[in-house]
């Protein structure tokens, strides 16, 4: 059984990262989406939030699962027995920094495997940050987020976000 490891902020999960999700389920026995917590970035969302707007959209994927972890990546993958972690690439400006993370990812668990799967097309420069951004200047989002994504903006940042 392939497992692999789709982590990131999801502050909140956006149809870009929804996505990468599908993709990597395709090529993979079981993927499990990991809410990794940063003490040092605050924010927008909890960790328990995060969790909950992924799980309820990722549910109809019968071999996707959600967890959170403020630990390592690669050790929650050991832990797990996961062989592949899945990083998403919205475009060419990603590629740098997503290199970068899987040499030092290889380096710390050099039986972890990254695997660079990029967004689709008109999702590709799409980002949690951008979102939350276009949502606090009260644009329609409603093409970049699940209708409870949406809803959850327009609850903390005030207005109509469709």
């Amino acid at each position: 059984m392939s497992v692999a490891i789709y982590a990131g902020s999801f502050d909140p999960i956006t149809l870009g990262h929804v996505s990468v999700v599908r993709r990597a389920a395709r090529l993979f026995s079981h993927v499990r989406v990991l809410v990794a917590v940063n003490p040092e970035k605050r924010a927008l969302f909890s960790e328990a939030e995060r969790v909950a707007l992924a799980r309820e959209h990722l549910g109809a994927m019968p071999n996707v699962s959600v967890d959170a972890t403020s630990g390592l990546v690669v050790d929650y993958a050991r832990a797990i027995g996961a062989g592949f972690l899945v990083r998403g690439l919205r475009g060419a400006a990603d590629a740098t920094p997503e290199t970068a993370l899987a040499r030092a990812n290889l380096a710390l668990a050099p039986e972890i495997q990254t695997v660079l799967i990029p967004a689709e097309p008109d999702l590709s420069e799409l980002s949690s940050s951008g979102l939350k951004e276009l949502a606090r200047r009260g644009e329609d989002v409603s093409h970049l987020a699940s209708a409870r994504v949406v809803a959850e903006l327009e609850r903390r940042l005030g207005g109509s976000l469709r």
